[in-house]
């Protein structure tokens, strides 16, 4: 038996696999992320997240700009009254009703309070960058999460089919070992072992079938749609194998989320010492309205008040002593910015670990796919004369099983190593922040 026959059963098994999946969904991995990042739930969240800071990125919410308000406030009383007059007349009132209505608008706006203001100003646009890059995180990671997951599907589709390939070379044997013993070459002994075998191969096959709809699950819970949903994938692993550690270093600098939202919290951190040191300089604010107000009071001197007109002034202040708490709030805050740039070391490190670490997976793994399918055409071939012999009566039972083992273990390594070289490569470009979806 030639090495096509071997061939002809991944072949037929990938055609089985395809027919069953036609009335499904074709499911391309640019579709899973663009499903993913229309409906993932913890980017929908990321995304409320980084658009409240948006919102609060204004000069008003700064501090910046004036404001005005509308007062408006009326009463009034009934009273019994007894007034006694310096010459000892005594005027008595029963029920005496008064009245007082007043309105107006008044301005407010601090002109200068030691420059926190816009300091603030500053400290919000940096939040507002810091949502953005952590919304970027997030879709990162959800990227990640979906190619890894789709990958993992393939890789898994094709253990069914290499299970699939070793079911149908199982049930040759046994139907050989059966027409053995029909005409007397052969044993019962031989067709236990070939049933046992068969059936061995059979429980791998719905193991495998099994693990392959668990996963399917995952994707489509990733991409939070109805996790029954149907689909099938792509038929193989895709590796980009040019990519450069130097040019990954240098887009990491520049691109890495993490990193960049470690750079926005010491940039914040700085401007909050700016705001505290602005408590030093003396506040100063301008206020201005229009005031109208009317009463009347039949008991007075005066029994009915009437008066309209503007309002204006200017208001100073400045902290002359707290308790030392402005030092206290300075030491605090510089301290802030260590931890801050303690962090931004950290995160550097970190990241250039993991790139480092995640580059040699890279490396080790292609070269690990380059020998591994080496080694799938040797056990193939094996597995090839080994079932020709073994039709011939020629070796027994146990070398035929031992040659399909071989090519069994020859293609689950090769497939493995696929998906961990894939693994691989997206951590790479995660951490240099170039993932995409091609």
């Amino acid at each position: 038996m030639k090495l096509k026959y071997f061939i002809f059963f991944i072949v037929g098994s990938w055609a089985g696999l395809c027919n069953t999946a036609t009335a499904q969904e074709k499911l391309t991995l640019q579709d899973a992320i663009t499903i993913a990042l229309q409906n993932n739930y913890d980017i929908k969240l990321i995304n409320n997240t980084a658009a409240i800071a948006k919102n609060n990125a204004n000069a008003g919410n700064a501090g910046m700009l004036p404001t005005a308000s509308g007062t408006f406030s009326t009463g009034g009383s009934r009273q019994n009254t007894v007034q006694t007059q310096s010459s000892g007349t005594q005027r008595v009132t029963d029920g005496a009703k008064s009245t007082n209505m007043s309105y107006g608008v008044g301005l407010d706006w601090t002109i200068f309070d030691g420059f926190k203001m816009f300091a603030n100003y500053d400290r919000l646009k940096a939040l507002e960058q810091q949502g953005q890059v952590n919304a970027k995180a997030q879709i990162l990671t959800t990227i990640s999460d979906v190619i890894t997951a789709y990958f993992n599907i393939v890789k898994q589709q094709q253990l069914v089919v290499a299970s699939d390939s070793a079911l149908d070379i199982s049930n040759l044997r046994l139907k050989i070992a059966n027409n053995k013993l029909e005409i007397g070459r052969g044993s019962k002994l031989d067709v236990l072992a070939a049933k046992v075998d068969y059936n061995t191969d059979t429980s791998t096959y719905l193991q495998q079938k099994n693990q392959l709809a668990t996963f399917m699950v995952t994707l489509n819970q990733l991409m939070a749609r109805d996790v029954n949903t149907k689909f099938s994938v792509a038929s193989d692993i895709t590796i980009d194998n040019t990519l450069n550690y130097t040019e990954l270093a240098n887009q990491m600098q520049q691109l890495n989320p993490y990193l960049q939202s470690a750079m926005l919290s010491k940039k914040i951190a700085e401007l909050n010492l700016k705001q505290v040191k602005g408590n030093r300089y003396p506040q100063v604010s301008l206020n201005s309205g229009y005031e109208f107000s009317r009463s009347t009071t039949p008991t007075g001197f005066n029994t009915k008040f009437r008066a309209n007109g503007l309002t204006y002034g200017v208001t100073a202040s400045v902290n002359i002593f707290n308790g030392f708490l402005q030092r206290q709030n300075e030491r605090n805050a510089k301290v802030e910015i260590s931890s801050a740039s303690l962090s931004l070391d950290k995160v550097k490190q970190d990241i250039s670990a993991q790139l480092t670490s995640a580059y040699q997976n890279y490396s080790t793994f292609l070269a690990l796919v380059k020998l591994e399918h080496h080694n799938v055409d040797i056990a193939n071939q094996n597995l090839d004369i080994t079932l020709a012999k073994y039709r011939l009566g020629s070796i027994a039972p146990l070398e035929l099983r031992e040659a399909q083992r071989n090519a069994i273990d020859a293609n689950s390594r090769y497939i493995d190593v696929q998906y961990q070289a894939k693994l691989a490569e997206i951590a790479l470009k995660e951490i240099s922040g170039t993932l995409n979806i091609q």
